[in-house]
């Protein structure tokens, strides 16, 4: 057989097919900012959420509320920026962002319970709703979804803006359900009930730095 009558055969042509669509697999891999979703991937983002928890109680605990929102936002700012400006994946440089995300994510929920006195469940809510619009407009705006396909700075603005959503819903839901299991005569109810009627935030923060135990909720 010579070479042209091979190269027009339709094995060959599905050959040709396939190292191309591997080739262009292999580069949007390469262009995509987010790791593959692997067994290592859960691990690292277990730590990391764990991590984000204990620093968030620490700051809270260490500094005055205001200050300690103040430094969780400076951090995320400064995670994202630098994560923002990378051209690919960079191993400490996207996980140093999501461990900012999960700080922020979880000042934030908390934020709003206590510092707003909004409900757990009404927060609940709230994150649910946000993280559905989140969704809806990348996937709108972009017609996908994938993880893979994070290669513009718009679709990976929709995806940390969908991140930073979830740990805010986590920790939002983790809390309703630990306060919610709690008896109506503990002094941790009845300091969330305090935080809910109350709108100063240091006097909340202050009832809730006396009863919250560390690592109440999940994200």
């Amino acid at each position: 057989m010579m070479p042209e009558e091979l190269t027009a055969s339709p094995r060959a042509k599905d050959t040709v097919a396939a190292g191309d669509r591997l080739q262009k697999a292999v580069a949007r891999a390469s262009a995509s900012k987010v790791p593959e979703v692997t067994v290592l991937f859960w691990v690292v983002k277990i730590l990391t959420t764990g991590m984000g928890e204990t620093t968030s109680d620490f700051l809270v605990h260490s500094f005055e509320p205001e200050i300690a929102l103040g430094l969780g936002f400076a951090a995320l700012v400064i995670s994202l920026v630098l994560q923002f400006r990378v051209r690919r994946y960079i191993p400490w440089v996207y996980w140093t962002a999501v461990a900012m995300v999960s700080v922020f994510g979880t000042m934030a929920a908390d934020a709003v319970h206590v510092g707003l006195g909004v409900p757990y469940l009404a927060s609940t809510l709230f994150f649910t709703v946000a993280l559905a619009v989140a969704f809806l407009l990348w996937h709108r705006n972009e017609k996908t979804l994938s993880i893979h396909s994070i290669t513009t700075r718009r679709r990976e603005a929709f995806y940390w803006a969908a991140v930073l959503t979830t740990f805010a819903l986590g920790t939002a839901t983790g809390d309703l359900a630990a306060y919610s299991l709690a008896s109506v005569t503990s002094p941790r109810a009845s300091c969330s009930r305090l935080s809910s009627l109350s709108r100063h935030w240091p006097t909340g923060v202050a009832c809730w730095r006396r009863s919250r135990p560390s690592g109440s909720r999940t994200s």
